[in-house]
């Protein structure tokens, strides 16, 4: 009686072709929070941020894009995504309640440090949402991504590719 293992079956690798190598990816999704701008005076200040999307998924109809998007409609995202959707939806970054308080010696939510970490918070949680197969099926997230106003009356739902 032999006890010699089994040999294992390799699969076989073909070389990429140098026209292979340099042809665009088979999937692209890219999405970057960048340019933050601070609108407006005193209380009546906000901050945007310039979400701009390069895809060759056909789920998108639109290849580019950019639009600007406050916090606020971060968090509209991501209360569409629970409640319509299947999917578990990641955190956004802290609201920071501690740094909107009045009379304080910073600028609060305001400095340059803290909307650097927002920007960056806000880049990991849109980056995590739209690779999600079953989320990039979702109105909601087309028109984040899409339209350069949010119509909040909308009728929730999956996208459709005609």
């Amino acid at each position: 009686m032999s006890t010699q293992p089994a040999t294992t079956a390799r699969i076989s690798i073909r070389p990429q072709t140098l026209r292979e190598a340099y042809d665009p990816p088979a999937n692209v999704l890219e999405v970057d929070v960048i340019n933050p701008e601070t609108h407006g005076v005193a209380n009546k200040r906000f901050t945007d941020y310039e979400v701009r999307l390069r895809t060759n998924l056909p789920v998108f109809k639109t290849k580019e894009s950019s639009v600007r998007r406050r916090f606020s409609d971060f968090e509209w995202l991501r209360n569409e995504l629970e409640k319509g959707s299947k999917i578990v939806v990641p955190l956004l970054p802290s609201k920071a309640w501690k740094r909107q308080l009045p009379f304080r010696s910073d600028d609060g939510i305001f400095e340059d440090e803290f909307i650097e970490e927002r920007r960056k918070g806000l880049e990991q949680f849109i980056n995590k949402v739209a690779c999600h197969p079953l989320a990039q099926n979702e109105k909601c997230l087309h028109m984040f991504l899409l339209e350069s106003t949010i119509d909040r009356n909308y009728t929730p739902g999956k996208v459709r590719n005609t």
